[in-house]
């Protein structure tokens, strides 16, 4: 019984993140997303703004369902998560639903990486992922 149970999960969770890529959102080719400040190899006081930019599609809030737009998550200090399900939420990667393309960070002294990944109103990443170089900075 507790293979069989076993089995069923595996199952489940295979065809749900078969669900979620087909679910994907497309986005055109040129689409780019690019962190506007601080500049990579900045050295910054704190707090620290940073700015979103976009090109080649739009920015909508979570939850809305229109071609070519999304909305930003930031990564800080992290690698990319799996690009085909919903970008989880954590210290490291900040969800904007609200469409917000600014953010204000209190990081502590250091070095630190930023980057930026655009997800659909399903927080997806899209079909081909709209995914900014990730840039460093200095905290001092």
């Amino acid at each position: 019984m507790a293979i069989r149970n076993t089995l069923l999960s595996i199952l489940l969770f295979s065809l749900s993140a078969l669900a979620g890529a087909a679910d994907q959102s497309t986005s055109p080719e040129q689409a780019t997303a690019y962190i506007v400040s601080p500049a990579d190899g900045a050295t910054v006081s704190g707090p620290v703004v940073v700015v979103f930019g976009l090109k080649g599609m739009g920015v909508a809030p979570a939850g809305t369902d229109k071609a070519n737009t999304g909305h930003h998550h930031l990564l800080i200090d992290a690698e990319l998560p799996t690009m085909d399900q919903p970008l989880p939420a954590s210290a490291k990667l900040i969800h904007f639903g609200g469409g917000q393309t600014q953010t204000t960070l209190e990081l502590e002294p250091g070095t630190h990486t930023l980057q930026l990944v655009l997800g659909d109103k399903n927080h997806i990443p899209h079909n081909p992922p709209v995914v900014s170089e990730k840039i460093t900075i200095t905290v001092k």
